[in-house]
C-alpha cells in the first residue's frame, strides 16, 4: 500500500532521472505527463479486470495477462465499448505502462509505442484532446540521437514502476501531484507564476470563498487564470460535499491548461464535473452558455499585464457600467477582476490576489474602485506578506468581494508580519493561515492587525485604500530621559578624560631610537593634551 512519503520519493526521483538534461519548467512537463499516463493506464487495467472478475486484481501483471486474453476472445468488442463509456478512453494491450515497462526490462522499448498510447488516449475523447502535446518524446533535450532519448524516456518509466498510483488513500496521490507541482515551481523561479499559487495564499483566498458555502451540494467555483488548477481543487479541502463540486477554469497557456486537466483526473474529479477551456480570460468572455455565475470565485492573474483595453470593451457587460473607464493598457489588473466579479453569483464570494498598486492608484482604476466601493462590492482588503511568490518580491494583498450586501463597510487586515522566513519565499504556515481567516470572521478592528472602516472613513480617505491608511501598525518611541541622558554623557566625558590622562602619563616615559619617531610621539602627546 503506497503510503504519501513513499509515492512521493518515487515521484520526486523520477525528476533526478531529467534534471541536468533540461530546465525544471521542461522537465516537468516529462514527469508530470508520463506519471498521468501511467495513471491512466493502471486504472484502466483495473477497470478492465473487474469488469470481468468483480473484483481488484491482486497485481496490475495479473489484470494484464487477463485483458490480453480476453482481447483475442469474441467478448473483446463489448469490453472496449464499457471501457470507452465508462472511462472515455481505451488501449490496446501493448499500449499499458505494464506492458511497456516489460519492453523496458528486455531492452526492448520503443518510444513509438508509447507514443501511439498517447495518441490513443487523446483521440479517445474530447476530455483528453492534445493532453500530451507538450511530452516530446524525440526532443534533443531528452538527449543527442535515437539511443539516448530512448534510453531517458525509459530510465524515467523504470523509475515510476516504484509508484502504487491505485492504492493511494483518499487524496494522495492528487496532494503528491500538487507537491510536485509545488516543487517544480520553486526550482523554476519566475516562470513559476504561470501555474502555481503557493500553499498560504492560495489556503487563505479557498477558505474566505468556501465560507458559509461548505455544505452547499453542486457548488460551483470558477478561476479565470486557473494556472495548474491549484486554486479550484483546494475549495475541495473545505466542502462537506466535494464530489459534487463543479469546476470551471479557463486558462492562456497549453501546457498549463494540460497540467490543470490532468490535476483534476489525478485529484479524483469526474468528466462531467470538468469544465475546462485553453483561451484568453479578457480577450473574449467565457462562460457565455449553460452556467455564467459561480458560488466561488478565486483568481492569482498575472500582475499588472498588458490587454488592448480596446474602446470595444466599453459595450461589454464585463466592464461598461464603470464610469465609461477600463483598466490602462499596461495594467489589467482591474480587467481581471471586473471579469471575475461579473461571474460571481449575488449570493457567492470572490477572492482575488493582486498587487497593492490597486488599492491606490489613481486615473482609470480610481474611478472603477470608487464605484466598487460605492455599491459595497469591496468586502474586505488583506495585505500578505512580501516575497511570497515566485514571479515577484513585491508585496500582495487579496481582495474579497461580494455582490448586493447590506452596508458598505471595508474590512482591513494587516497580515504583513504573519510568516516564516526560508530560503527562497516567506511561508505562511498553518498558524498564520488560521489567524488571517480567524480576522476575517471576526470582522472588528484590532490594534495593529485590523481596522473596519466605515464608508464615510473610506470616502474622506478619497477612496484610497492603502492598508496603512487603515491599520496603524507603527510602534510609539519610548521617551527620552533627558536627565539620565545627561548624566550618562558626563559619566562618558569623564571616563574618557581619565583614559587620556593615563595613555599620556604612560607615553611620557617611553625612549626613542630615532629623531622621527619621538617628534611623532611628540605631536600626538601634543594633540592629547587638547582633548
Amino acid at each position: 500500500m503506497a503510503e504519501s512519503k513513499d509515492l512521493l520519493q518515487v515521484l520526486w526521483s523520477g525528476a533526478d532521472v531529467l534534471r541536468g538534461k533540461m530546465d525544471a519548467n521542461e522537465y516537468k512537463t516529462y514527469l508530470l505527463g508520463l506519471i498521468f499516463y501511467k495513471y491512466l493506464s493502471d486504472s484502466y487495467l483495473v477497470k478492465v479486470y473487474d469488469l470481468l472478475n468483480d473484483c481488484a486484481p491482486e497485481t496490475l501483471d495479473d489484470a494484464q495477462a487477463e485483458y490480453e486474453s480476453v482481447m483475442k476472445s469474441e467478448d473483446a468488442k463489448d469490453l472496449l465499448i464499457e471501457l470507452k463509456n465508462s472511462l472515455h478512453y481505451t488501449l490496446e494491450p501493448e499500449m499499458t505502462y505494464v506492458s511497456i515497462l516489460k519492453d523496458v526490462k528486455n531492452n526492448a522499448f520503443n518510444r513509438e509505442k508509447l507514443q501511439a498510447a498517447f495518441n490513443r488516449i487523446q483521440e479517445s475523447d474530447v476530455l483528453f484532446n492534445g493532453l500530451f502535446a507538450d511530452v516530446d518524446l524525440y526532443s534533443n533535450r531528452l538527449g543527442t540521437g535515437d539511443q539516448k532519448q530512448s534510453a531517458t524516456v525509459a530510465e524515467v518509466l523504470k523509475v515510476l514502476d516504484g509508484a502504487d498510483l491505485i492504492h493511494a488513500k483518499g487524496d494522495v496521490l492528487g496532494n503528491a501531484y500538487e507537491y510536485l507541482i509545488g516543487q517544480f515551481a520553486s526550482e523554476t523561479g519566475k516562470k513559476a507564476g504561470e501555474f502555481y499559487t503557493p500553499h498560504g495564499p492560495a489556503q487563505i483566498l479557498c477558505r474566505i470563498a468556501m465560507l458559509g458555502q461548505e455544505a452547499k451540494k453542486g457548488l460551483q467555483v470558477y478561476d479565470p487564470c486557473m494556472g495548474s488548477g491549484s486554486l479550484l481543487l483546494s475549495c475541495r479541502n473545505y466542502s462537506k460535499e466535494p464530489d459534487y463540486i463543479k469546476y470551471y477554469g479557463q486558462e492562456l497557456m497549453p501546457s498549463t491548461y494540460n497540467l490543470a486537466r490532468m490535476n483534476m483526473f489525478l485529484h479524483g474529479v469526474l468528466p462531467e464535473n470538468q469544465h475546462l477551456r485553453n483561451g484568453d480570460t479578457l480577450d473574449a468572455d467565457w462562460p457565455t452558455d449553460e452556467e455564467t455565475e459561480f458560488d466561488c470565485v478565486t483568481m492569482n492573474p498575472p500582475y499588472s499585464a498588458n490587454w488592448s483595453a480596446a474602446e470595444g470593451f466599453l459595450q461589454d457587460e464585463r466592464f461598461m457600467d464603470y464610469g465609461g473607464k477600463l483598466a490602462p493598457k499596461s495594467k489589467a489588473d482591474y480587467a481581471f477582476l471586473l471579469h471575475g466579479f461579473y461571474h460571481l453569483k449575488q449570493s457567492g464570494t470572490m477572492a482575488i490576489v493582486l498587487p497593492h498598486g490597486v488599492l491606490f492608484r489613481g486615473a482609470a482604476e480610481g474611478t472603477i474602485r470608487e464605484i466598487l466601493l460605492k455599491n459595497g462590492s469591496i468586502y474586505a482588503v488583506i495585505g500578505l506578506p512580501a516575497n511570497m511568490f515566485y514571479n515577484t518580491s513585491i508585496p500582495t494583498c487579496i481582495i474579497v468581494l461580494k455582490k448586493h450586501r447590506e452596508g458598505r463597510d471595508v474590512l482591513f487586515i494587516d497580515a504583513s508580519n504573519l510568516y516564516e522566513k526560508e530560503k527562497k519565499q516567506n511561508v505562511m504556515n498553518p498558524e498564520h493561515i488560521d489567524k488571517v481567516v480567524e480576522l476575517y470572521r471576526e470582522r472588528k478592528t484590532i490594534d495593529k492587525l485590523t481596522y473596519l472602516a466605515s464608508f464615510e472613513d473610506i470616502e474622506k480617505n478619497d477612496f484610497n485604500l492603502n492598508i496603512p491608511r487603515y491599520v496603524d501598525t507603527s510602534e510609539e518611541e519610548e521617551e527620552i530621559d533627558i536627565k539620565a541622558l545627561t548624566q550618562n554623557m558626563a559619566d562618558t566625558d569623564k571616563a574618557i578624560k581619565k583614559a587620556n590622562d593615563t595613555l599620556v602619563s604612560m607615553m611620557g616615559e617611553m625612549t626613542f631610537d630615532s629623531k622621527e619617531a619621538e617628534e611623532t610621539i611628540g605631536a600626538l602627546l601634543n594633540v592629547l593634551g587638547e582633548v
